[in-house]
């Protein structure tokens, strides 16, 4: 990711993470509408700082933000409904929320709230590598489905497709539930779980 230009002298944090973006103004004093990427947007809640970038182009599309503010000081910030109302030193009136409509929101990850035991933030297990308890490995976390009862880990994996054809990907959905996660080790950056390959 390119980071964008620096306000007052914030650094862009290396170990930024995108967790909503701006749907719009609230109220006529300057305030945001913000729709969190997580169902516990305490990421948002946990940070005075917000990192922002514009919207992502789209093809024929222009966009509203020419250089939205890099960095918003986040003043206050509480919950409305399935949203997040927030108010930022950078951003004085109702016009200039609007203008702000679709911009990316950034935290740094070190910032999120600590995690309790056998507890983890998605972005912590996309990428992990996961084998079974054979030693076998099944590929890499892709990213997670929330399926209301629980979490559901996309694997994916290419394999060499045979007669030198296209590589085939090959896609497994484990439960993220104690009955088929072995472990998780962050450090090492691999998930064991109880799953077989043809599974």
């Amino acid at each position: 990711m390119v980071a964008p230009a620096q306000d007052d002298a914030i650094a862009w944090p290396c170990d930024a993470v995108e967790v909503g973006r701006i749907a719009g103004a609230w109220g006529i004093k300057g305030g945001l509408k913000v729709l969190p990427f997580s169902g516990d947007p305490q990421a948002l809640f946990s940070s005075r700082r917000w990192f922002v970038q514009p919207p992502e182009a789209k093809p024929g599309v222009k966009g509203t933000v020419a250089k939205p503010p890099a960095v918003l000081r986040i003043t206050s910030a509480r919950e409305q409904g399935d949203a997040i109302v927030a108010t930022a030193q950078e951003v004085a009136d109702r016009n200039a929320a609007e203008a702000m409509r679709g911009c990316r929101l950034f935290v740094a990850r070190s910032s999120f709230p600590t995690t309790g035991s056998d507890e983890y933030y998605w972005v912590d297990l996309i990428g992990l590598a996961v084998v079974n308890r054979e030693g076998e490995a099944l590929g890499l976390v892709a990213d997670l489905i929330d399926t209301g009862a629980h979490s559901v880990l996309r694997v994916t994996q290419v394999a060499v497709a045979e007669n030198g054809g296209a590589p085939i990907e090959r896609e497994r959905l484990i439960p993220f539930v104690a009955a088929y996660i072995d472990e998780v080790s962050l450090e090492d950056r691999r998930i064991a779980v109880d799953w077989g390959l043809d599974y």
